[in-house]
């Protein structure tokens, strides 16, 4: 479900000088600067929330808010609106976006561009000629067919269409290259201006206040959790305060101790004079994205709009506004053109549209964008500050601008996010992510606007970051790393005549067969895997018991206890999945996926503030280094290390203990996410070395090996273990994913979602979790395809993985509850065909407690 940022950030192409130093303008920019004005004055000295910024995405926020009833809205815009990054914007819009949620921030901001004018009486410039994704590779054709079947269960219009039908659509393309086109009829452009003007018109209609030129000097948090804003004018006392200073959110974050990973890249667009073959068309030209060429390309007026997104090494960051702030007056100011960087797609565009070659260039703009490292904004509550909220970093402004606002609108007013967006959340970046990193991403991204979107995708600009695991410089020659929230973690290792490397692909790939050797390793001998990334939080104090009781579904583990506990949103989603021990009593070690440490911290901390609870909350994710041991001989391994009883009478599945290991100190717990007899061995990040060692050599005799993550998620799926960020998240309750055993409805504590979730009981499920096994050839599940039942999408995959024992593919789906019978044939889409599908008991393969259970008690468990 985390969706790369890959719209192709065609909606913020930016202007510049002109051609021959002539005023570059955005197209239907003409005479309008200073259009709009206002008298600066701050009106009120008290509102509910102050959005700061005045660019498309603070006035959708400030338009949302109000239309929901909120009284108190204020916007601060420091020069005028649209300033920035919108006024130049190409104001591209599209129903296409290769993340899940993504589509719905893209389809509500559509749909309300549709029905702005006659709600706010303000024309908005829409265009809707829709627009067509060119494949001229037949990889690209693949990634059409993988997009295709993510698209089955939207409610997106979206096609694959032949090169007849592009060339119908487009008749003014060279075809030699077209293998295929995707189609999305509602495309098209706007005028960023005229929207964010008919925005800010809604926004006061319903009782916002937008106030400019006024500037916020300096922000003070307040000991009850409110704000000061400071201005010229005077100071704003703000319950909440909403950051969307676009290019200037930088400065903002600094005024209270954040440094937002943010950098502005030159994004150049070109405008031609009219062309005779254009003006004689009846019907508006589709917007045209050629993937391999690298740009987009539109009609504007009888002429064409082309803009290209140049190579890593060739683009051009404003680093020194990240280092020396944005120069105080720019505004509306653009950059000096440069033609040359852009000259190889101008090039490409002319083989693939020749009528350009007989255009004139009327107009060049370059001007500023906002990237984050990875190319998606940042939206929602940040971490470690009160009330502070963002909405930040956005490379496709116009076309996220609508749903964004109001998605983050809903997210302020019910204090849960409508939806599961966790690839947006601020939080997803920390301490490591350094100005060097996001200008080394930024550049990466920029370039890789139009590349190819696998599965399993890595990109490698920016690596290592500072937090590596103790086992870092041992392992990276021996396997395939992969990236999680700053750290590197092995993939899969390599062996002597392996294909090594990382060789993504949309079918089974080089790193196939180790994975299942990594998967037998831990089946029949014992493995051992980093999972340093885990999040790792200790809670202490008075409150604590009284607080995690309250905060998860489960009950509060004894001391030297631990289980798998859900905190859940009041509407009874699963907002986190962490495994909870009790060390000592009142003492707590709560862990984490290595995506979530600062998403589940912030949710933690803003509970402790809201009921005043007495604890102490140390997140210690980079000081502590975790390895995982598992298989049949994990346990014989690790006695050989230690004085304390491993066997199954003393250290029981589910307890922890405090032990040493060749004399190094560890809090040991016994559970695995294979299932198998394993531990988990969590010790000081400085000790992960000697650990390692003495853990490999006890194991010299029992074929002791590493694993990496590919295999331990064919074995966790295999068990039926559930992941959060696929079968579960915001979007799913804990009933319908299965999660029963897990939530304790008759504990006594009232946790958090505890009535929504009876209440959702009693109106019974929709839809369910189901386990499939897949018949299909040289490919597997990964999550998000469409499940087919008669003719229809009835359903989605949530992930899926190749069984190395039942030697099929095997996937969960979340499918109405009528067709979810153990049984049921159904069909999953994967790469443009529909394979069988069966739903089967899970798990395929029991854990090794279960087994042990029914081994003692004489019968004979399935493997």
């Amino acid at each position: 479900r985390r969706g790369r940022g890959g719209e192709g950030g065609e909606e913020n192409a930016a202007p510049s000088a002109g051609l021959r130093g002539s005023a570059g303008c955005p197209p239907g920019w003409a005479g309008r600067r200073g259009a709009e004005t206002s008298s600066p004055s701050l009106g009120k000295d008290r509102a509910d929330t102050v959005i700061i910024g005045g660019g498309c995405v603070g006035v959708s926020l400030a338009y949302h808010l109000a239309k929901a009833g909120l009284k108190d809205v204020v916007l601060l815009e420091k020069s005028e609106l649209t300033a920035g990054s919108t006024w130049h914007a190409a104001g591209l819009t599209t129903y296409f976006h290769p993340g899940i949620n993504l589509k719905k921030i893209h389809y509500y901001s559509i749909k309300l561009y549709e029905k702005l004018e006659e709600e706010t009486g303000q024309a908005v410039g829409f265009h809707q000629p829709g627009s067509i994704r060119i494949a001229s590779t037949p990889t690209r054709v693949d990634e059409f067919k993988y997009q295709m079947t993510r698209n089955g269960w939207h409610s997106t219009e979206q096609y694959l269409i032949t090169p007849e039908k592009v060339q119908e659509l487009f008749p003014l393309l060279k075809m030699d290259k077209v293998l295929a086109g995707l189609y999305n009829p509602g495309d098209g452009h706007i005028d960023p201006y005229s929207l964010t003007m008919a925005l800010a018109a809604g926004a006061r209609k319903y009782g916002a206040q937008i106030n400019y030129p006024v500037q916020v000097t300096n922000l003070k948090s307040r000991s009850d959790g409110t704000w000061e804003v400071e201005t010229p004018l005077g100071i704003i006392q703000a319950k909440r305060i909403v950051n969307t200073a676009g290019f200037w959110a930088r400065e903002i974050g600094k005024m209270i101790g954040l440094q937002h990973p943010l950098i502005p890249v030159h994004h150049q667009y070109v405008v031609t004079s009219t062309i005779p073959e254009v003006k004689a068309l009846k019907t508006e030209l589709p917007v045209i994205r050629d993937l391999e060429g690298s740009y987009y390309l539109r009609q504007e007026r009888d002429g064409l709009l082309f803009g290209p997104y140049e190579s890593e090494e060739k683009m051009k960051l404003q680093d020194s506004w990240v280092t020396d702030g944005v120069p105080p007056g720019f505004g509306k100011e653009l950059f000096e053109s440069d033609l040359d960087r852009i000259m190889e797609h101008i090039e490409a565009a002319m083989e693939m549209v020749p009528v350009l070659k007989k255009a004139d260039i009327v107009n060049t703009i370059a001007g500023p964008i906002t990237y984050s490292p990875d190319i998606l904004p940042m939206v929602g509550p940040h971490q470690g500050v009160r009330n502070y909220w963002v909405a930040i970093g956005f490379g496709y402004g116009i076309i996220h601008a609508g749903g964004i606002g109001k998605y983050l609108s809903d997210w302020i007013l019910e204090g849960e996010p409508p939806f599961d967006l966790i690839e947006l959340d601020p939080n997803r970046y920390g301490k490591w992510t350094t100005t060097e990193y996001t200008a080394a991403k930024a550049r990466e991204s920029y370039g890789f606007n139009n590349i190819v979107g696998y599965p399993k995708e890595e990109r490698f600009a920016g690596r290592p970051t500072e937090r590596t695991s103790g086992l870092y410089d041992l392992l990276k020659s021996k396997c395939s790393m992969g990236f999680h929230a700053g750290w590197e973690q092995p993939h899969w290792f390599y062996k002597p005549g392996d294909e090594t490397g990382y060789k993504p692909s949309f079918r089974r790939t080089n790193w196939f067969d180790p994975v299942g050797r990594e998967y037998k390793q831990v089946m029949e001998k014992v493995g051992v895997i980093d999972l340093s990334p885990f999040g790792k939080f200790k809670v202490k104090g008075t409150d604590s018991v009284k607080l995690l009781d309250h905060l998860f579904a489960n009950v509060v583990p004894k001391v030297g206890s631990t289980n798998i506990s859900h905190m859940l949103t009041p509407r009874g989603k699963v907002y986190a999945e962490l495994t909870v021990s009790q060390l000592y009593p009142g003492e707590f070690m709560l862990i984490t996926g290595s995506g979530s440490e600062l998403h589940d911290l912030r949710w933690i901390e803003e509970e402790v503030t809201r009921g005043g609870y007495k604890v102490d909350i140390e997140n210690v994710t980079d000081e502590i280094g975790v390895l995982g041991v598992a298989g049949p001989y994990a346990r014989q391994i690790l006695q050989k290390l230690t004085r304390e009883d491993l066997s199954d009478g003393s250290f029981k599945f589910l307890q922890s203990k405090q032990l040493k290991l060749s004399d190094i100190a560890v809090t040991a717990i016994r559970i695995s996410y294979t299932g198998e007899l394993g531990w988990e061995l969590y010790h000081k990040k400085e000790d992960s070395v000697a650990l390692y060692s003495a853990i490999m050599e006890a194991g010299q005799k029992e074929g002791i090996d590493n694993f990496g993550t590919y295999a331990l998620n064919a074995l966790r799926l295999e068990k039926g273990f559930r992941a959060w960020g696929a079968e579960m998240n915001c979007d799913t309750n804990p009933w319908e994913a299965g999660l029963e055993y897990f939530v304790k409805l008759n504990k006594p504590a009232d946790f958090t979602g505890k009535q929504a979730l009876k209440q959702i009981k009693e109106k019974g499920l929709k839809r369910r979790l189901v386990y499939l096994t897949v018949d299909t050839d040289n490919v597997d599940p990964e999550g998000n395809e469409s499940v087919w039942h008669n003719g229809k999408v009835i359903g989605n995959t949530t992930s899926g993985t190749f069984s190395y024992s039942a030697q099929q593919s095997l996937a969960f789906a979340y499918v109405p509850t009528e067709l979810s019978k153990v049984g049921q044939k159904l069909e999953v889409e994967l790469l443009g065909k529909n394979y069988p599908a069966t739903i089967i008991q899970e798990p395929l393969v029991l854990t090794e407690p279960t087994r042990m259970r029914l081994q003692k008690k004489g019968e004979s468990p399935k493997i």
